[in-house]
């Protein structure tokens, strides 16, 4: 089955066994998202790498998107501090395949502690796309936003500032 995203065209490729690579990427993903939100920035960083040097990043809280990842030791130091005591499970949405990238589209379910506020639903929708780097997948770019309930026109307009 194809399926278009954009002007690129990507054929569907149904996880058919554990060594499938959509698989494998979906469990790392389900499992980077766990070590994430709970803070443990070393369990995650392993996870997800290895990470594109074009790496994009659009995150959840809004603003202009970023460019590269900084890997440094302090950077995954203050993001442990940052989040910390969560849990969260995966909800698999869509994937598209082809023999160089696959794209995940999943909500991440979870709750946690953010930035010192107390315990709370930090669910997402995300979009996680992966270029094949050799014989691994590289995160070329991950997409998050926080809007997994409806808000309605009227919410979303202030939101945009209209």
């Amino acid at each position: 089955m194809k399926h278009c995203f954009g002007r690129l065209k990507f054929l569907y490729i149904p996880p058919e066994s554990p060594n499938d690579a959509v698989a494998q990427l979906v469990r790392r993903a389900e499992q980077a998202n766990s070590a994430f939100i709970r803070g443990d920035m070393n369990a995650w960083f392993e996870l997800v790498s290895p990470i594109a040097d074009d790496f994009t990043l659009m995150q959840p809280f809004g603003g202009a998107p970023s460019r590269g990842f900084d890997r440094g030791s302090a950077h995954l130091e203050q993001l442990a501090r940052y989040f910390r005591n969560g849990e969260a499970t995966l909800e698999l949405v869509e994937t598209y395949a082809s023999s160089d990238m696959v794209v995940l589209v999943m909500i991440e379910r979870q709750h946690g502690e953010v930035g010192g506020l107390p315990d709370q639903d930090w669910s997402l929708r995300v979009t996680q796309v992966y270029r094949r780097g050799g014989d691994d997948w590289q995160l070329v770019h991950r997409h998050a936003d926080p809007l997994v309930r409806n808000m309605g026109l009227e919410r979303t307009a202030a939101l945009a500032g209209l």
